[in-house]
């Protein structure tokens, strides 16, 4: 398998974390309505978001994670639209979760999730050979339930009432992409 790998793929870009990102990641952090999806429950400082960018530069496998910023590029311009995660990183049984936030849902919906999904899912079985991927989506996240099942992600679990949102339970997904099925499909 050829390991070059492009961070461009239909209008978005990913990026490396840079000093310039900290205001708009420190308003994103601290923005409660995406709490419930990062299980967060108090806000950032501007000092932690300081640090966690000037140590996003370590390796993977020190850090056991990983940031990239979604820009969407055109001719004349580039906006970043939001972030793509790998998390728990796990060298030995070579998994990591992973994931993504579009920040503006005006910008949501449009492929631009799907574009960013592709790139870290080829980077991390080509790039960093894990030998699967998983993500945690809760039931009523329709559109992130069909992002991932678009990119071969399946649903393998199911955890009852596990998020209290609004007084009401609900219950959340466990979803995986194993290596053997992802080149399975990229190859039909």
């Amino acid at each position: 398998m050829n390991p070059s790998i492009s961070f461009e793929n239909k209008g978005i870009r990913l990026r490396a974390l840079e000093p310039v990102d900290i205001d708009l990641l420190y308003s994103w952090e601290n923005d409660p309505n995406i709490w419930k999806l990062s299980n967060t429950l108090t806000p950032f400082s501007r000092y932690s978001i300081e640090q966690f960018v000037k140590n996003a530069q370590a390796d993977i496998y020190q850090s056991r994670q990983v940031r990239w910023m979604i820009d969407l590029t055109s001719k004349d311009k580039t906006e970043t639209i939001g972030t793509i995660d790998l998390f728990e990183f796990d060298p030995l049984h070579r998994r990591a979760g992973i994931g993504i936030l579009i920040q503006d849902s005006n910008n949501r919906e449009k492929g631009y999730a799907n574009s960013a999904l592709e790139v870290i899912v080829e980077y991390s079985f080509r790039i960093l050979e894990l030998h699967q991927l998983y993500c945690n989506i809760s039931e009523k996240n329709i559109s992130s339930l069909a992002l991932f099942r678009k990119q071969g992600f399946k649903v393998v679990g199911e955890k009852k009432e596990w998020i209290y949102e609004n007084e009401e339970w609900q219950s959340e997904f466990l979803l995986q992409l194993l290596r053997n099925d992802y080149l399975l499909m990229i190859n039909d």
